[in-house]
């Protein structure tokens, strides 16, 4: 979306000489006779007459802005811009308000932002998104509801107001007696019913939605996708981090990949978490001889495995991962369709997937590049291509993937969560009797 003034300097490039004379000696008579300023603050109006595109606005509401806290993030790119293309990218959305819950004494960094960026700081998310008006009065809304002092239930779950968040925003919407694009980040809620009424809340309002983080949209190394609609058997993802906060990286690394396959997605039926040897002794297992090979395939994509002396200990097989990762996390899932996602967090510091197509054996394997970044010396480049989806997704419209995808994700996370909070027992979930499909198009950043 260009802006006004770049607008109207590419149709005065357009036209000949002497009609620039001509509306040069227009402006200069309605201008002395006060006209032509009263004309335009009736209605923006472009060159001869044209209407003037108004650029989108959103509402940004985050947690708390500190340096690589995920408000810190998005508020950067959406205000200042980001690399795109081999070039600087500048916002092609206006930030009209923001509200930040949140504020540290160790390291804030919401207020100076705001300031920097001549933003307006609003005390609540209503006034936010109604710029104190009491009707909705901008074109999207961004919820960043991660990092802050938030409390953890008795499972481990991290309280972060994500769905209170969202339903403070329906509540405006249905107010208003309209709604607009709403991005949330990572999964979408600490229960599945939560989770479920944020996704039918936005199809019984028919507004675009899309949430989840950075694995799916960020480079890969090598730079493919699933083959659209071809069999599949299995997805693995071997990464690493904690539960509740990295799982959910990981199975959106292998959902949207899996995602691909014929028949598109069905729903999940079971989840089953272990830790520890006991991860080593299931894969062991013979009914687990493909996930062997997709954990080793997955791992030659890692540039982060532990090495002596300068390279690795040992042939990267199966019996050297078992050895060398001592106490992992993993999540067995099993699809309605019979397919199955493995995921294994160990401490290698990237994410790796590897799938088994069903036609022909073949392993497609990549890593979703995450390069983290260190104190104050590199950025988080992953989030460009997300903040890249936010503006499409309010300047069209469109989402690029179905809320649908992170509806299970959450899902399978809540579930593992459990199932380790259990004693490491399966965990059924009729529930995540979820069905989408995607299309051929890619969404990753591959330029």
């Amino acid at each position: 979306m260009f802006s006004t003034l770049n607008s109207v300097s590419a149709c005065l490039g357009c036209l000949p000489l002497t009609s620039l004379i001509m509306n040069k000696t227009r402006r200069s008579f309605f201008g002395k006779c006060g006209l032509f300023t009263g004309a335009m603050a009736l209605k923006p109006m472009g060159v001869l007459g044209q209407d003037v595109v108004k650029r989108k606005r959103i509402a940004f509401l985050g947690t708390e802005v500190r340096t690589h806290s995920h408000s810190q993030h998005f508020l950067d790119r959406l205000a200042l811009g980001y690399g795109w293309r081999g070039s600087w990218q500048e916002p092609r959305v206006d930030i009209a308000s923001v509200y930040i819950d949140q504020f540290p004494q160790d390291g804030d960094l919401g207020r100076s932002r705001v300031k920097r960026y001549g933003l307006k700081l609003y005390p609540t998310i209503e006034q936010a998104l109604t710029l104190g008006t009491g009707e909705l009065a901008v074109d999207g809304v961004v919820i960043i509801a991660e990092h802050g002092k938030y409390p953890a239930n008795e499972k481990g779950q991290r309280l972060y107001p994500r769905y209170e968040w969202f339903k403070e925003c329906v509540k405006v919407f249905e107010k208003s007696g309209r709604s607009v694009p709403v991005f949330n980040d990572k999964h979408l809620s600490t229960t599945w019913a939560q989770c479920k009424e944020m996704v039918d809340d936005a199809k019984r309002l028919n507004f675009p939605f899309f949430a989840g983080s950075s694995l799916p949209v960020t480079r890969r190394m090598p730079s493919i996708d699933m083959p659209h609609n071809v069999p599949l058997k299995e997805s693995v993802c071997v990464a690493y981090g904690g539960v509740d906060s990295y799982d959910i990286h990981a199975l959106e690394t292998a959902q949207c990949m899996s995602e691909r396959r014929r028949g598109g997605e069905v729903g999940i039926r079971q989840v089953h978490a272990l830790r520890g040897a006991k991860v080593w002794a299931r894969l062991a297992e013979a009914r687990h001889s493909d996930t062997r090979r997709l954990v080793v395939a997955a791992l030659t994509r890692s540039h982060n495995l532990p090495v002596e002396g300068g390279y690795y200990t040992g042939k990267i097989t199966f019996d050297w991962v078992r050895n060398t990762f001592s106490n992992p996390t993993a999540y067995f899932i099993d699809h309605n369709d019979g397919f199955r996602t493995t995921m294994v967090l160990t401490r290698i510091q990237d994410f790796n997937y590897a799938g088994l197509r069903a036609d022909n054996d073949e392993i497609v394997s990549t890593q979703m590049y995450l390069p983290m970044p260190t104190h104050g010396s590199t950025t988080a480049d992953f989030f460009h291509p997300l903040c890249r989806h936010i503006e499409d997704a309010v300047i069209t419209g469109k989402v690029p993937y179905p809320a649908e995808r992170t509806l299970l994700t959450s899902g399978m996370t809540l579930a593992g969560v459990e199932s380790l909070h259990r004693g490491q027992v399966p965990i059924k979930t009729p529930q995540m009797n979820v069905r989408y499909k995607v299309g051929p198009e890619s969404t990753y950043w591959s330029d």
